[in-house]
């Protein structure tokens, strides 16, 4: 028995766009249920969330009956976090903060057992070789993972070209937030100068044969860069779906608590 085929590894191959959606909230049971609605994709975020290893487990469960496929973004992708998410069973990893060509290929390595790379040998105490009940799984692990690396600098547009370059990295998911910040637009990622550099930085990243990815809950923002050759995007988040519900509810009942200002405008 080989290790699991990675679907979304494989659609991103095939240029088949890919819904996703940001899970912040850290609960079983909040995935569970959005793991039915059908989105392609989940990202249990390590970075921004309370999320420990313990609750990546229990979310991973929540969502293995279902279609969606699950990713992780560690607060840092070191060899250390990434040995410990892959042995969760996760199959697809999203490295944040990665500016130049130096840190992809050192995140790539770390996520093939030797003597591609230096992953950990540790199955047998591992979920994702089903506890060694999968004998193939570390001849086969490596040719699924899939590493997304995620640009959000100023810098690490301009090395762009050499992170395109290395083996290994399947996507690149331009982080709005941070690189609206970085361009010096915080809490602007759709304005036109902030949009401008994604749009390019896709068209390099398509050019280049990989799968460019983002997230925007901004739905005609959404749309338009799927339209451009995006194959990965996040429309929102759990966090975000909550928030705008919830005052929305609270507003048709209590209208004279409604903000008499837009908020400020966010990609989750």
């Amino acid at each position: 028995m080989s290790a699991p085929k990675n679907t979304f590894k494989q659609a991103l191959k095939n240029r088949q766009p890919q819904i996703g959606l940001w899970l912040g909230l850290a609960n079983n049971y909040t995935a569970e249920l959005i793991a039915s609605a059908g989105f392609d994709w989940l990202l249990l975020d390590g970075e921004h969330a309370p999320n420990t290893l313990q609750t990546f487990i229990g979310q991973l469960q929540a969502i293995a009956p279902f279609n969606s496929h699950p990713i992780i973004r560690p607060a840092w992708a070191d060899h250390v976090a990434l040995k410990q998410v892959l042995d969760l069973g996760v199959q697809t990893v999203l490295a944040p903060m990665v500016d130049d060509a130096e840190q992809a290929a050192a995140i790539v390595k770390a996520t093939r057992y030797p003597p591609e790379g230096i992953r950990g040998v540790g199955s047998a105490l591992a979920r994702a070789s089903q506890f060694n009940r999968t004998p193939q799984y570390l001849t086969t692990a490596n040719d699924e993972i899939c590493v997304l690396v995620q640009i959000e600098s100023v810098k690490a547009v301009e090395e762009l070209d050499n992170i395109l370059a290395v083996d290994g990295v399947d996507g690149v998911f331009i982080g709005p937030a941070d690189l609206s910040a970085s361009l010096g637009y915080i809490g602007q990622p759709n304005h036109p100068a902030v949009v401008e550099v994604i749009e390019d930085a896709i068209a390099k990243i398509l050019a280049a044969g990989k799968a460019p990815g983002i997230l925007m809950a901004d739905a005609q923002q959404a749309k338009r860069y799927l339209s451009l050759g995006a194959l990965f995007v996040a429309v929102g988040s759990d966090t975000g779906l909550l928030m705008n519900s919830t005052k929305a509810l609270v507003n048709t009942f209590k209208p004279e608590q409604a903000d008499t200002e837009d908020s400020t405008p966010s990609v989750y």
